[in-house]
């Protein structure tokens, strides 16, 4: 059975589908698009196309597929180029459409590409990863990696649907579940105490029953959030709340080398600092911050640094992120565990330095 979820942006709406064996909807989807007269086009990774080749065939038949390399790396200018020339190559017009058929990396990639190719043209996604169904790939930011920072380039492009199969993740390996739970445990910190409770009970896993129910939770907490603030504008709250734990989990991506950490392993080691941070403003308590470590401990996720890392190059890596203001890092911090809000006054260099320590950084390699 085919469940529907619309994500409300006037001209932009478009629908969320959840359910298991997604494939025909998307079949019809794209036999639609071509009666209509325009070409389609797909990209995906290697990962995808090994274990799902048969699935990608019986949804897009003869469309032009472009196959990149799998993991983080690939959000690179050189990979963004390649996508452009490959839409180029294959005569794409304005009535285009691609389909992003991955994880993250694919969905933001091509997602940027799609808002870029002659202005703009339209984009489905199709989630593989529990982290892109959770996440990345409703709400339309796009975008790409760049040597100074993590998704220092790309744009706002909604997607014109998303198909959400959550049949897909029964080959999805342990660690990248694993990362998935990591955006998950984050969306029960922000919004939904209830959430976070339910998983501190029992981990979730890929057979967990509720697997479903809990991917269509994240997807309308992140829904409404997205409605109330599209392009990240509020000056508190809004869509930036739905960087918890991210300024350190980009500071530490970069400064390890992307590919070094799966997305949702830095986001854990993120979310532990972010609740550290929180108690030493005064917002949470000691016992708080030990039930998110616990949490994130259960779903096989790191609260530390595998290997250290220079406190100097971590923060070099904040004042760069996307959230400063006037020159000044912005965080998500945790009021309680269900609700969070940014902040930037109070907050010093120590405190987060001190939080970067505690999660194995150290001054000096």
């Amino acid at each position: 059975m085919v469940k529907a979820l619309t994500v409300n942006l006037n001209e932009r709406s478009y629908p969320i589908l959840f359910g298991s064996g997604l494939g025909s909807e998307v079949r019809a989807n794209v036999d639609a698009l071509i009666a209509a007269g325009r070409r389609v086009v797909v990209l995906t990774d290697r990962n995808v196309a090994g274990q799902h080749g048969r699935a990608l065939q019986a949804m897009f038949a003869a469309a032009p597929v472009l196959v990149l390399q799998a993991g983080e790396e690939t959000k690179s200018l050189a990979d963004f180029g390649r996508v452009l020339d490959f839409l180029a190559a294959q005569h794409l017009d304005r009535t285009g459409a691609l389909f992003a058929v991955g994880g993250g990396v694919i969905g933001d990639l091509g997602g940027f590409a799609a808002a870029s190719y002659l202005r703009g043209i339209e984009f489905y996604q199709v989630p593989t990863t529990l982290l892109a169904m959770v996440d990345s790939s409703v709400g339309g930011k796009t975008g790409i990696n760049l040597a100074a920072g993590k998704n220092l380039a790309g744009a706002f492009h909604q997607p014109r649907g998303v198909y959400i199969d959550t049949g897909l993740l029964a080959t999805l390996p342990a660690r990248e579940f694993a990362a998935g739970m990591a955006e998950v445990i984050k969306y029960g910190l922000l919004g939904d105490a209830e959430l976070f409770a339910q998983l501190e009970r029992a981990p979730l896993t890929v057979a967990s029953p509720g697997l479903a129910a809990v991917v269509r939770r994240c997807c309308e907490l992140k829904a409404r959030i997205v409605e109330a603030d599209e392009r990240e504008l509020a000056k508190e709250g809004g869509r930036a709340l739905l960087n918890l734990g991210h300024t350190f989990a980009h500071a530490i991506e970069q400064s390890a080398g992307y590919g070094t950490y799966l997305h949702g392993e830095a986001v854990a080691v993120g979310l532990s600092a972010a609740g550290r941070l929180s108690q030493e403003i005064g917002f949470i308590s000691a016992r708080e911050t030990a039930r998110i470590d616990a949490v994130l401990t259960a779903h096989a996720l790191p609260i530390r640094l595998r290997a250290p890392l220079a406190v100097s190059a971590l923060m070099t890596a904040v004042a760069r992120d996307k959230k400063v203001r006037a020159g000044l890092p912005r965080f998500v911090v945790l009021q309680k565990i269900g609700a969070a809000v940014t902040r930037q006054d109070g907050i010093t260099p120590a405190m987060v330095e001190a939080c970067f320590r505690a999660a194995g950084a150290v001054d000096s390699l």
